[in-house]
């Protein structure tokens, strides 16, 4: 029997995965009514000049569909803002907006729990090796 199925990996990771999504959500919701995919999303926006809604979308993976629907919610919730690009018509570029920037700060406490917390379970060394399998484990099954 493989390892990887005899400790049950991808349920393993699975359930790692989903189980800090809930929890992270769940905090971000109390602290600036935001999902942990909506607070990436605002962190892509504050960090570049200019960026369109499809670069997003691109960076986390999303489709455009998805990213659509997002952008929609949080230009509804103030903390966005998007007009067509002066380049590409067809291209809407995201600008956050004052409330955007205010929820970001406001998620900084509850991220900073969860890394602390993530922190407390590895030595330096043992969470870079786990942060260099997991970008192995993208790598290897993108675009499958």
């Amino acid at each position: 029997m493989s390892s990887a199925k005899k400790y049950l990996i991808y349920h393993r990771l699975q359930l790692a995965a989903h189980t800090l999504k809930k929890s992270a959500d769940r905090a971000l919701m109390e602290a600036a009514n935001l999902t942990t995919a909506q607070s990436a999303v605002l962190s892509i926006v504050e960090s570049e000049e200019k960026i369109s809604q499809k670069q997003v979308a691109k960076y986390l993976g999303l489709n455009e569909s998805a990213m659509t629907a997002m952008v929609s919610r949080l230009t509804k919730l103030g903390f966005l803002t998007k007009q067509r690009s002066e380049e590409d018509a067809r291209a809407w570029e995201l600008t956050l907006t004052e409330d955007g920037q205010t929820a970001l700060k406001r998620i900084r406490v509850p991220f900073n729990e969860i890394n602390r917390q993530i922190d407390s379970m590895f030595d330096d060394k043992r969470q870079d090796d786990f942060a260099h399998m997991l970008d192995r484990l993208v790598v290897r099954f993108e675009g499958r």
